[in-house]
């Protein structure tokens, strides 16, 4: 299994780019996308409270699974149980829920009230993945054993728990908890050295099969705009010499990997990468996997799946026009980070007749010289209107992949701390 992770939790696509998607994702050679619905899911009755504004309606949740079986492509919801469910205990609903009552992270597996929560959680979800085989109940980066309820329990072995809502039931996939076994880290390039006695350590204690997690976007800041090409590829090659290594390694199983591509940290960070710019790095990524190895045909691959001419890993850059879902977004971020910053801070900070004749000083008192600021002023006025007509060119693009809060949030911290210090300028020159 290769599966592609898609974090809902931050910028969720609309089905209308997933229905451009999901080809592009069986060509490159995955066969599942693990759905990471967070509060984009359509929870009914008590659990109304968690839904987005933006949340997929039932018959969206529908028409996902219908694209993903016409691409052959497996569905697998994750739905977060214990770790990063601030999506839950930010409502006041649920705080008493909380493994640590001021930190709205991780749930207390041992109130009375948790297991409840979850057996709505899950059953909701499963209720709308009929077609799915396996569930991922995430359990990443939790952090339990704290709350007075956690330091009085015994636990007791002999107890086996079951999603089997209704008589039918998934496999089970999760993360596997640093405070058990040790983790299998799935951002850090991994080594057979490394990683080998993790592994021994899932197999002593009873794992038949082990899967294991990459990345190919949002693991390399909270912040991070474009996706470092040759890092993630250098992920991928160190996970396939683990896969070689295995035999020798451990008396598991290798079963599938995730492709993970993160679009926030947690619930209360900002956006990183987006989709539509992380996808050469996931062509790259999963082309790797598909051929052993990051060769001239595997490149060339991606580049005539991608649409473009020439790619550069240690610049992470890609020369042509592209021709998957969403390259006008790749190109028009590149934009932005590369050069929208930098032409108002040399106009704000570079310019000698705006710093020697209109000066802070100067706008806020509104006064100055008309000569001298004429000499400036037909450049800044340009400059303001070839930017205000990128950025409006740039919000339709946004508006056809994303809801109206996602471009909202990634316009005002991507954009607006620098376009806004230009209509400034041209505000008080006028």
């Amino acid at each position: 299994m290769r599966l592609v992770h898609l974090d809902l939790k931050g910028a969720a696509p609309r089905v209308s780019y997933l229905e451009q998607l999901f080809p592009l994702l069986s060509q490159l050679g995955a066969n599942g996308v693990l759905m990471e619905y967070e509060d984009t899911f359509p929870y009914k009755g008590d659990l109304e409270v968690l839904k987005s504004p933006y949340a997929y309606s039932e018959e969206d949740i529908e028409r996902i699974q219908q694209l993903a079986e016409l691409h052959k492509l497996e569905v697998v919801p994750l739905v977060q149980t214990f770790g990063h469910v601030e999506f839950i205990l930010k409502h006041e609903r649920y705080r008493h829920l909380r493994e640590v009552e001021r930190f709205p992270n991780s749930l207390n597996p041992h109130h009375p009230a948790a297991r409840g929560l979850l057996k709505s959680l899950l059953a909701q979800v499963m209720e709308r993945h009929r077609r799915s085989t396996w569930i991922h109940i995430g359990a990443d980066e939790v952090g339990t054993g704290l709350s007075a309820l956690a330091r009085g329990w015994v636990p007791w072995h002999g107890h086996r728990g079951s999603v089997r809502p209704r008589g039918w039931g998934l496999a089970p996939l999760t993360y596997l908890p640093s405070q058990s076994l040790g983790t299998l880290a799935p951002v850090s390039p991994a080594s057979p050295t490394t990683t080998g006695p993790f592994l021994a350590k899932y197999a002593e204690s009873g794992f038949g099969a082990v899967w294991f997690a990459s990345a190919f976007k949002g693991t390399t800041g909270p912040a991070q705009s474009r996706p470092p090409l040759s890092h993630h590829l250098r992920n991928h090659l160190s996970w396939l010499r683990v896969l070689e290594a295995l035999p020798r390694l451990a008396p598991l199983r290798f079963q599938g990997i995730v492709l993970t591509g993160w679009q926030r940290y947690d619930h209360y960070s900002v956006l990183c990468e987006l989709l539509p710019v992380g996808i050469p790095s996931l062509a790259i990524c999963l082309q790797t996997l598909v051929n052993g190895g990051f060769t001239e045909e595997t490149k060339r691959k991606v580049l005539d799946a991608l649409g473009f001419q020439s790619l550069q890993l240690e610049q992470s850059t890609c020369e042509g026009r592209g021709g998957f879902p969403g390259a006008e977004i790749y190109h028009m971020v590149e934009q932005v980070h590369g050069h929208l910053k930098e032409s108002v801070l040399k106009v704000l900070e570079d310019e000698s007749a705006i710093k020697g004749w209109f000066s802070p000083y100067h706008r806020k008192r509104q006064f100055g010289n008309p000569r001298n600021m004429e000499t400036f002023g037909s450049r800044v006025l340009k400059l303001h209107e070839d930017w205000e007509s990128f950025v409006g060119e740039l919000r339709a693009q946004l508006d056809r992949v994303y809801f109206p809060d996602a471009v909202e949030e990634w316009m005002e911290e991507n954009v607006s701390p620098y376009l806004d210090q230009l209509r400034d300028l041209v505000r008080d020159y006028r």
